[in-house]
């Protein structure tokens, strides 16, 4: 008996649904807490992201770095739990709180499934009304940080991110040192300075909570009162961020590791941040520049020259103000064989010189846009994507509706927008280029480019 395979017809694709990112909604707490929050159904994993008004930069002189040891002791332990106890109460509830401090602020995050979330919120507001900042514990986090230096160190684009942001900012500029701080200034951190940077700036006041999930039959005001709002501290007034300024002159900096069979590359400059509004044509162009393996970076330098496993080109905001004077960090990234350091410079400012005069192509601009614009649906599927990025919003004193007019402006703009905007990005003569590498083998060729002085310092 022959048996017969039955055909199905080919499944054909529907109509695709509108999407826009989501809008939330605004509430203040009793104790002055700034409550963004956004009901997605069927997100059953919500997502609390919290902008503490902490910046880098209100760190004491000589203490860079106290910022992120309280970040992270926030995680181990309260006056009610110890810091095995707060893990365990975490574990039960399903959740997750994680924390870090960047230049704008501390950022806090906690994940937990929406059944649990008074248990999550209860345990959060713990943490951030009454830690309790362990001797033991600051001194086991200070000896992690000091270990983590070390292999920072050793990391060449770590290092080539260091010595670019000593370049471009000024010594008392807290943009000009790392994040988490230096071995000497990490070495001084103890109890005593972590909780007084804690109760200077870590205020309900000044601290904005979104809220992200399925919040079906959840009084979320109630919630919150109950939870977020029994934190109380003295007022505090808003931190006052500084405009950006950089010397984005152009030159070259070897960080020299005698040895290397790579070199990395980091060229950067300040630009535009999201309150300009060229921003979207700028993301737009660096996009086409260097966002993607068929970029304009990639075709020359990975697939033609073989220089290299990929280049990036990226824009990344910095510390942004309500009057516009942020600024966003523009840099092209990546590693090269030794032998091929002068080559890939050379190759890498043909290519700006080219996009310059020639512009970039309609199709360039429509596999960006079809990208960027396409992607966002699934960029934003989870609860956590979206909280993260309405905090970035907040914290870089924005609209709550930026996004969805940013991928607005993205569906509309022009090949000529981008390429005007990434032009200006990336002008040849104003960027500072940093190379980790062996100076003795790529100095000389890359004084011959004549992209800049070059200067050679210890790795």
């Amino acid at each position: 008996m022959t048996s017969q395979m039955t055909f199905h017809p080919q499944p054909t694709a529907g109509t695709p649904s509108p999407w826009a990112f989501p809008a939330p909604q605004r509430l203040t707490l009793g104790n002055g807490i700034t409550v963004l929050h956004c009901h997605r159904p069927g997100q059953q994993l919500v997502a609390v992201d919290l902008v503490v008004d902490a910046p880098l930069a209100a760190e004491p002189t000589g203490l860079d770095g106290v910022a992120n040891i309280l970040a992270r002791a926030l995680n181990e332990g309260t006056e009610h739990h110890t810091a095995e106890e707060f893990a365990a109460e975490l574990e039960r509830a399903g959740a997750t709180l994680d924390a870090h401090a960047d230049h704008p602020a501390i950022r806090v995050s906690l994940e937990v499934p929406a059944s649990r979330l008074e248990r999550g919120l209860t345990l959060l507001a713990d943490a951030l009304r009454a830690p309790a900042l362990p001797e033991d514990e600051i001194e086991r986090l200070v000896a992690n940080r000091l270990d983590e230096i070390t292999h920072e160190l050793a990391n060449p684009a770590r290092r080539a991110a260091k010595a670019l942001y000593a370049a471009l900012f000024d010594a008392t500029d807290r943009l000009s040192r790392p994040r988490s701080g230096t071995a000497d200034t990490v070495r001084t951190i103890d109890r005593a300075a972590v909780h007084a940077f804690y109760r200077a700036h870590v205020r309900p006041g000044t601290t904005t909570a979104v809220v992200v999930g399925d919040l079906t039959g959840t009084d979320l005001p109630a919630l919150l009162d109950s939870t977020l709002g029994t934190w109380t501290a003295d007022p505090a007034e808003p931190s006052v961020h500084a405009p950006v300024t950089a010397d984005d002159k152009g030159r070259v900096i070897i960080v020299d590791r005698p040895g290397s069979v790579q070199t990395q590359l980091l060229i950067g400059r300040i630009g535009p941040d999201r309150h300009d509004p060229t921003w979207a044509a700028q993301i737009l162009g660096t996009y086409c520049l260097g966002g993607t393996l068929t970029s304009r970076l990639d075709r020359v330098l990975r697939e033609e020259k073989g220089y290299t496993y990929g280049v990036r080109a990226f824009a990344q905001p910095l510390r942004s103000a309500a009057d516009g004077s942020g600024r966003a960090l523009l840099a092209i990234s990546g590693s090269v064989d030794t032998a091929s350091t002068a080559p890939a410079l050379a190759d890498t400012w043909t290519i700006l010189r080219t996009l310059a005069a020639e512009g970039l192509t309609d199709a360039e601009r429509d596999e960006a846009v079809q990208f960027l614009v396409g992607v966002a649906p699934l960029k934003y599927e989870t609860a956590g994507s979206v909280a993260g990025t309405l905090a970035d919003q907040v914290e870089q004193y924005l609209p709550d509706d930026y996004q969805a007019e940013v991928y607005r402006q993205l569906a509309e703009l022009g090949t000529e927008a981008a390429t005007e905007a990434v032009v200006a990005a990336f002008p040849p003569d104003r960027l500072v280029t940093v190379l980790v590498g062996d100076a003795s083998v790529i100095g000389d060729a890359v004084r011959d480019l004549g992209i800049g002085e070059v200067t050679v310092v210890a790795n």
